[in-house]
């Protein structure tokens, strides 16, 4: 009995660790939290999900009200296991206009305010991005005085950028400052994304001015799918910023919201540069249809003209061929060689004329 006891006590411990390996969480679906002190020794520290909830559980004391403000949290969840929505409604106290959002199915970005919190949909590239257009997802967001979550069902490059530089020991002042921290690790990402890019175009630019075709169509759309696709996921983010903006949170500082537009602007930079980087790919699509046009055109005249070489040849034979009486020069001795030279004649006429109007 004791030795059943052990195996099944170990099966559950192996059956734990292979569940929190797969989803990346614990067992409240939690993939890192940190709380935020300034006034504390250790001005950031990591927690789980039940240091989590019992620091969310405590109500912040009158006389530490100033301390408080500067205290938050920031919990990052991973949405694709089960408990992480149970422990936001039983623990983290969020609007329903979060919940609301994360199963609309809507992914455009956009920042609202939602009672006295923000509510943000944000689109990231997969953390193992290889410019499909099927690796971007989306990232939701609420912002409080207090909490910060953040949420996703695939791993996402800037929050786990932005969750390294935490680790590193960089302790964002408040939950504005860190949704700002968020948007300018975003905009490195994306700056990264265009430099690879432009350096994979420069690439198709030099084969295709050394002559080398070698399927780039295929690559430029691809390339051009991808901007396309974070362009218009990522466009209405800087209009809803800024008019958010114009009547932030009472509990926002008037110095975050001016990083905030700052972030903003960055992100408006980055989009232009995506623009300017599709009309290029057009331009190059466009070059190299022209030069596929060209070689097809060649392509055909040269069967046009084999077509017309062979023409004289292939009458001749089919009026010669028929087993019928009365066939000229059957019975002469050098009709062969007149039949001949009929051909060739005819044939040297047609290649003339055939390449007189190609010049």
């Amino acid at each position: 009995m004791g030795a059943t006891h052990v195996f099944r006590r170990r099966s559950t411990l192996m059956l734990q660790d292979w569940t929190i390996g797969a989803y990346g969480s614990d067992e409240a679906g939690l993939i890192c939290g940190y709380l935020f002190d300034a006034e504390a020794a250790q001005p950031v520290r990591a927690v789980d999900s039940s240091q989590a909830a019992e620091w969310l559980a405590r109500p912040a004391a009158p006389q530490d009200a100033a301390v408080a403000e500067r205290a938050y949290m920031w919990l990052h969840f991973n949405l694709s296991h089960a408990q992480a929505e149970r422990w936001l409604v039983r623990h983290a106290g969020l609007s329903d206009v979060f919940y609301e959002t994360l199963r609309d199915g809507l992914h455009s970005t956009r920042i609202e305010r939602a009672d006295d919190s923000l509510i943000a949909v944000i689109n990231d590239v997969h953390f193992e991005f290889s410019f499909e257009p099927s690796d971007i997802s989306t990232l939701w967001i609420s912002v409080g005085p207090r909490l910060v979550v953040t949420a996703r069902s695939q791993p996402l490059r800037s929050v786990d950028a932005l969750r390294t530089a935490v680790k590193a020991g960089d302790a964002p002042r408040s939950s504005t400052e860190l949704l700002e921290h968020l948007m300018r690790v975003q905009a490195d990402v994306l700056v990264k994304i265009v430099r690879d890019v432009t350096a994979r175009i420069d690439k198709i630019e030099d084969e295709l001015l050394a002559g080398r075709l070698d399927h780039k169509r295929a690559r430029l759309g691809m390339l051009r799918r991808v901007l396309v696709r974070l362009q218009r996921l990522l466009a209405p983010e800087p209009a809803a910023l800024f008019r958010l903006l114009q009547t932030p949170p009472q509990w926002m500082y008037e110095s975050d919201a001016q990083q905030l537009g700052g972030a903003t602007e960055e992100f408006s930079v980055v989009l232009r540069d995506m623009g300017s980087l599709q009309e290029r790919i057009k331009l190059l699509q466009e070059e190299i249809a022209a030069n596929v046009n060209e070689d097809n055109n060649r392509s055909l005249f040269v069967l046009t003209v084999v077509t017309v070489l062979a023409l004289p040849i292939n009458i001749m034979a089919g009026l010669f061929g028929m087993n019928v009486g009365g066939i000229p020069l059957a019975e002469h001795k050098h009709g062969f060689w007149i039949i001949v030279g009929i051909v060739v004649t005819f044939t040297a006429v047609a290649a003339w004329l055939a390449f007189r109007k190609k010049r």
